[in-house]
C-alpha cells in the first residue's frame, strides 16, 4: 500500500511539474521583433546577399557592406535589418540614395523611398563596421572566436547559431525566409586564407593592402546562422566520393601543422556521407560540395562548411558519451555536424522553438551511423545510453515567436525517434520515412506540426499523443503492470487520458504488441515475467 502511495505522489509531482514547464515566460517587445516575422520581414521574400567583409584579427574589428536583393510581395515601405552591437551600421541605400533608418536595440526599421511594388526585385546596400561580439564559450555562446594557432598565426572563426547571424552581419534574422544564393567575400591578411560556404570562386590579391579576398558562392538555399568565415594558416586537399548523385566534392581545410594526421582521421567523413546517404537520401548540396575546416572551437553545422576541433580523437573530445564503448567509434564531430546537413542546413525549422527537429534527428544519426557500420544492436546500445543525459526539466519545444527554444533536444529527441522506429517495427519504412523526409521537404523551412504529420502519414500510426507528450509535457510514461494466474495485467500510468501507443513485451522466444490505455487491461500469459523492449523510452512499474 505505501508503495502504491508513492508512485500516486509521484505522478502527481510529475503532473504538477509539467504544467508549470508549460507556463510562459516573461518576455519583452525585442525578444518578438528577433523571434517573429513581422510586418517588416513579410512582405518581402529574400533572394541574394553579397556579404563582403574586411576581417582585421589584430584590431579585432571587421567592415564592409551587404547587398540585399527581394522579390516585393506586398507593397510596403518599412524594411526590417537586424545587426547586434556593438556593430554599428553606417549608411543605408537603395539605387544609390541614402535612406533613413531608426533602431531600436539590433533592430533597424528602414523606411524605403522608392514606391514598393509586387512582383519587382530591388536591392538594399548596408554599410556597416565595429568589434563584433565575441564568442566566450563557442558554439554556445556565439561570436567571432579570435585565436591564434602553435605557430602564432591568427586562427578566427565565426559560429552563432543561438545568437543569429546579425551578430556579426547585417541581415534577416530569422529561419522562416532562407537567401536563394549568395556570395560570400573575405578579406584577410595576405598570409592568411578564408574558408567559407559554397565553392570558391577566385581569390583578389589586393597588393596596396597586402590582403587578399575570397570569393566563396553557395548556389543553394542556405540558413543564415550556416554562414561562417574560418581564417587561418590552412593546407587544402580535395577527395571525390561516388555518391547517390554523382560524384561529390569533398575539400579539407586544416591547419597546416596538422595536415598528416588529418588526412587519415578525416577518411571519417566519407564513411559518415555513405551511412547517411544510405539512411537519409543524397547529400543535399552536391552542386556546393561538402567541406571540413578545422576551426578554434569544438564545431558547427555551418552548410557545405562544416566546422571541426574535435582535436583529431574519437568520442567527444576523447570521452565515450554513452560509456559502452560504442561513442569511442567515430569521431562526434564528424558524425553530429555532417549529419546537421540534412537535419538543419537541408531540412530547417521556421522558428528556433522547433529546434528539436535539428537536434533530435541529428543525435539520432550518430547511432544510425553505427548501424549502419556496425550493425542495429551497437546503434542500439549506443542510443539507450544517452538517456542518463535526460533530465526532463522542460519541455522540448519551446515558446514561439520570441526566439525560444525547448530543452532536451538531444537525447530525449533520440530517444522518442528509437521508440518510433520501434513502433513501425519495420526498418525499410522506417528508412524510406527518412528518406522522404529529405525528400518532401527539400531546402524548406518546416513547422514541427509537418513533420509530426508526414510520419504518421507515412507510417499509417497516428503519432499526434505521441509527440504531444513527448515533445510537450515531461512526463515520462509508465507501465504498470502484474501477472496473476496466467493473466497479464497492465495500463499506462503518468500520460494524458487519449495517450494510444502500443508497447511490444518480450515473453520467452515470443514478441507480443499489447494496447494498453490508463484503464487496466489483461491477456494471456505463458511466462511468470516479462520484459518490455528495451528501444521504449518509458519507465516499468511492476510492484505485485
Amino acid at each position: 500500500m505505501i508503495r502504491k502511495i508513492l508512485c500516486s505522489l509521484f505522478i502527481i509531482c510529475c503532473l504538477l511539474i509539467s504544467m508549470n514547464a508549460f507556463s510562459q515566460e516573461q518576455f519583452s517587445r525585442l525578444d518578438s521583433l528577433r523571434g517573429s516575422i513581422t510586418p517588416e520581414r513579410e512582405w518581402w521574400d529574400l533572394t541574394y546577399y553579397h556579404l563582403d567583409v574586411e576581417v582585421i584579427p589584430e584590431q579585432k574589428f571587421i567592415g564592409g557592406s551587404v547587398s540585399v536583393q527581394y522579390t516585393v510581395l506586398e507593397p510596403y515601405q518599412n524594411f526590417q535589418i537586424d545587426l547586434q552591437e556593438p556593430l554599428m551600421i553606417k549608411r543605408i541605400t537603395q539605387d544609390g540614395k541614402e535612406l533613413s533608418y531608426s533602431k531600436f536595440g539590433p533592430v533597424y526599421s528602414i523606411e524605403l523611398k522608392k514606391k514598393q511594388r509586387i512582383g519587382k526585385v530591388e536591392t538594399v546596400l548596408i554599410e556597416y563596421e565595429g568589434i563584433p561580439r565575441e564568442a566566450i564559450r563557442a558554439p554556445w555562446d556565439g561570436g567571432f572566436s579570435w585565436d591564434e594557432d602553435e605557430n602564432g598565426n591568427p586562427f578566427v572563426a565565426t559560429s552563432n547559431q543561438g545568437q543569429g547571424a546579425s551578430v556579426w552581419w547585417p541581415c534577416k534574422d530569422h529561419m522562416y525566409d532562407e537567401v536563394d544564393s549568395m556570395l560570400i567575400s573575405v578579406e584577410v591578411p595576405e598570409h592568411l586564407t578564408d574558408v567559407s560556404n559554397g565553392r570558391l570562386r577566385g581569390i583578389d590579391i589586393n597588393t596596396d593592402k597586402k590582403t587578399r579576398t575570397f570569393h566563396w558562392f553557395v548556389s543553394n538555399p542556405i540558413n543564415n546562422y550556416g554562414v561562417n568565415v574560418n581564417i587561418g594558416d590552412y593546407v587544402h586537399w580535395q577527395e571525390v566520393y561516388a555518391g547517390e548523385n554523382g560524384d561529390l566534392d569533398m575539400d579539407f581545410w586544416v591547419l597546416s601543422y596538422n595536415e598528416d594526421k588529418a588526412r587519415e582521421h578525416f577518411k571519417q567523413a566519407a564513411m559518415t556521407l555513405e551511412a547517411f546517404e544510405y539512411w537519409f537520401g543524397p547529400y543535399p548540396f552536391y552542386e556546393d560540395g561538402y567541406k571540413l575546416v578545422e576551426v578554434p572551437y569544438l564545431g558547427m553545422e555551418h552548410q557545405s562548411s562544416v566546422t571541426y576541433g574535435n582535436k583529431f580523437k574519437n568520442g567527444y573530445l576523447g570521452t565515450d558519451r554513452g560509456k559502452t564503448g560504442w561513442g569511442l567509434k567515430f569521431d562526434y564531430i564528424i558524425i553530429h555536424e555532417s549529419g546537421h546537413e540534412w537535419f538543419a542546413n537541408n531540412i530547417t525549422y521556421k522558428d528556433i522553438a522547433d529546434m528539436w527537429i535539428h537536434e533530435s534527428f541529428t543525435c539520432y544519426s550518430e547511432s544510425l551511423y553505427l548501424d549502419y557500420w556496425f550493425g542495429k544492436q551497437a546503434g542500439e546500445t549506443y542510443n539507450r545510453a544517452l538517456r542518463s543525459g535526460i533530465e526532463n526539466k522542460y519541455i522540448m519545444i519551446g515558446n514561439y515567436d520570441v526566439n525560444d527554444t525547448g530543452a532536451d533536444l538531444y537525447n530525449k529527441g533520440a530517444q522518442l525517434l528509437m521508440t518510433i522506429r520501434q513502433l513501425i517495427n519495420d526498418d525499410e519504412k522506417w528508412r524510406k520515412i527518412l528518406r522522404g523526409l529529405g525528400e518532401d521537404f527539400y531546402h524548406q523551412t518546416v513547422t514541427t506540426d509537418q513533420i509530426e504529420r508526414y510520419i504518421s502519414d507515412k507510417s499509417g500510426i497516428d503519432m499526434s499523443s505521441v509527440f504531444d507528450l513527448y515533445l510537450r509535457t515531461i512526463q515520462l510514461p509508465i507501465l504498470d503492470y502484474y501477472i496473476n494466474d496466467s493473466i497479464l495485467y497492465y495500463r499506462w500510468q503518468n500520460v494524458m487520458s487519449d495517450f494510444d501507443m502500443p508497447i511490444d513485451i518480450i515473453e520467452g522466444e515470443d514478441t507480443l504488441r499489447l494496447y494498453p490505455t490508463t484503464d487496466w487491461k489483461n491477456t494471456a500469459c505463458k511466462y511468470e515475467s516479462i520484459r518490455v523492449h528495451p528501444n521504449y523510452y518509458i519507465a516499468v512499474l511492476n510492484e505485485r
